[in-house]
């Protein structure tokens, strides 16, 4: 296929890597010493009287692309950190692990390396794997403190059935590893088609455009990612996941078809009164991007003004255009 002259998505990227630096976070390199190199991008100047904030992503895109739209909303309020998680942008391990608990050992890492002592964690689809593993490393001894937990539409709660009897549309890891990690214009128009709710046209796009984008995106550890994914499932049970201790806040889009909303539920009930559920209405996996406002409101409320879900009138809830689902104590 005919390649763009021109790269749409490196001028993107630089277009984030503009906005990332012009709101005061800085590019960081943290050497793990075990064969793990960790990118993360941390404040210039940490404000000690601000709460600390890591933005954990998930698969497609990278780091900048998924949370570029939040970024300009929570610098002001928080000290934030957005890292590359292990096999993503800047990060690469040369160790055998594949597992979330390996990349939340990571994470845990890197917020030391960067003095972090206390921390809330809001993490997308594989990001929210990542951030549960982190928070349930609370029950042993750890430098860094999770303090609130926000899990956006991640199957934490899945097990590895649940992919052969149907939960998911697709019952094959292999194919679901394809879509996820796209390799042709087909596979990430099949990627785009999963995971919003009403999904932007790509047909009049040129292949060239998308082909710029999987290049520039998906092309780096092809092989690591399909085997992150797979990771997720293998001999994943119910009853073997630990239930943690910190609040917890669940967002899902109500039409997420790559982690069913019936995953939210679940998780809900696998933690009880210490967790609430929030359901967007209209929205898919990507309810970051299609309801970006929404999803500020609710982060704002839930982290900084500690009044989502347990103490916010319903009447609030409306007014800030926050929907309310079964689950969620008022």
């Amino acid at each position: 296929m005919t390649q763009c002259l021109f790269s749409f998505t490196e001028t993107r990227n630089r277009c984030y890597r503009s906005a990332f630096t012009g709101s005061g976070l800085r590019s960081t390199i943290t050497d793990l010493k075990d064969g793990t190199v960790m990118h993360c991008w941390a404040p210039k100047a940490r404000t000690e009287a601000k709460p600390n904030l890591l933005l954990i992503h998930g698969f497609g895109a990278n780091a900048l692309w998924q949370w570029g739209d939040l970024i300009r909303h929570v610098v002001p309020l928080f000290n934030v950190y957005v890292p590359d998680l292990v096999f993503f942008g800047g990060s690469y391990t040369t160790r055998p692990e594949r597992g979330e608990w390996f990349q939340a050992e990571c994470m845990m890492r890197v917020m030391e390396a960067n003095g972090v002592r206390r921390v809330s964690l809001v993490g997308l689809s594989y990001g929210g794997f990542v951030a549960y593993c982190m928070a349930a490393m609370m029950e042993r001894e750890t430098v860094v403190v999770v303090e609130r937990v926000v899990v956006c539409g991640s199957g934490v709660c899945m097990e590895e059935g649940d992919v052969k009897e149907g939960l998911f549309p697709v019952t094959d890891l292999d194919e679901a590893a394809s879509i996820l990690v796209p390799q042709t214009p087909y596979k990430l128009k099949e990627l785009v088609g999963y995971v919003f709710f009403k999904p932007p046209l790509l047909s009049w796009l040129p292949s060239c455009i998308l082909l710029d984008f999987i290049e520039t995106m998906c092309r780096d550890y092809e092989q690591e990612k399909r085997e992150l994914i797979k990771a997720l499932a293998k001999d994943r049970k119910l009853s073997d996941i630990p239930k943690i201790s910190q609040p917890t806040l669940i967002i899902w889009g109500e039409h997420d078809q790559v982690f069913p909303l019936e995953l939210g539920h679940r998780l809900k009930r696998h933690l009880g009164d210490n967790a609430q559920l929030v359901v967007i209405k209209n929205a898919g996996h990507a309810f970051c991007v299609e309801k970006s406002k929404e999803f500020f409101s609710i982060l704002k409320s839930y982290l900084l003004d500690f009044q989502l879900p347990a103490e916010i009138s319903p009447s609030k809830l409306q007014n800030n255009n926050i929907p309310v689902s079964s689950n969620t104590k008022i």
